[in-house]
């Protein structure tokens, strides 16, 4: 069963989850730095998350836990565009181990992996949202609560469909 966004909300399984999106909305034919949620059917992949932050959870999908080296290149420029780099770094990228609670746990979606397509976006994940929901910068932010309840019934056959 894929997990289905419709404007700011997240349904999945019988549950319908406020969620923030991009600040400016989806867009099929996204660009880096555009502030946009990319359109489309989506693979989820590893599930990261802080073990100093969230202590148990249930999950079936492949997990790693964030250390404080580790980032996502932002930098089209570089090699590793949009895959999980180790800092220091030389290129741009962005701190996954954080002082916020966003990325205390997150999913990868799927998007611009297989291949990797040069300033097409980066970074687009399932995380966690601010306290009053405010604007992404292209990622899905759901409740810390809703995700963890939502979390055990993802698998790895689950995508997320985005309109």
């Amino acid at each position: 069963m894929n997990i289905i966004i419709k404007k700011r909300t997240l349904l999945y399984k019988g549950y319908k989850i406020k969620c923030s999106l991009g600040k400016s909305g989806t867009k099929l034919l996204k660009k880096e730095g555009d502030l946009a949620t990319p359109k489309g059917i989506f693979d989820l992949g590893l599930l990261y998350y802080r073990k100093d932050r969230i202590k148990s959870f249930k999950s079936k999908i492949k997990k790693k836990y964030i250390k404080k080296n580790m980032g996502w290149c932002d930098d089209y420029r570089s090699k590793k565009y949009n895959k999980e780099i180790r800092f220091p770094f030389k290129y741009s990228a962005e701190k996954l181990y954080r002082r916020n609670r966003s990325y205390d746990i997150f999913v990868v979606i799927k998007y611009n992996t297989k291949p990797v397509h040069k300033k097409r976006g980066s970074a687009i994940f399932l995380h966690i949202a601010s306290n009053k929901y405010k604007p992404t910068k292209g990622c899905v932010a759901i409740s810390k609560t809703d995700f963890l309840k939502i979390l055990p019934m993802i698998n790895k056959k689950t995508k997320i469909n985005i309109y």
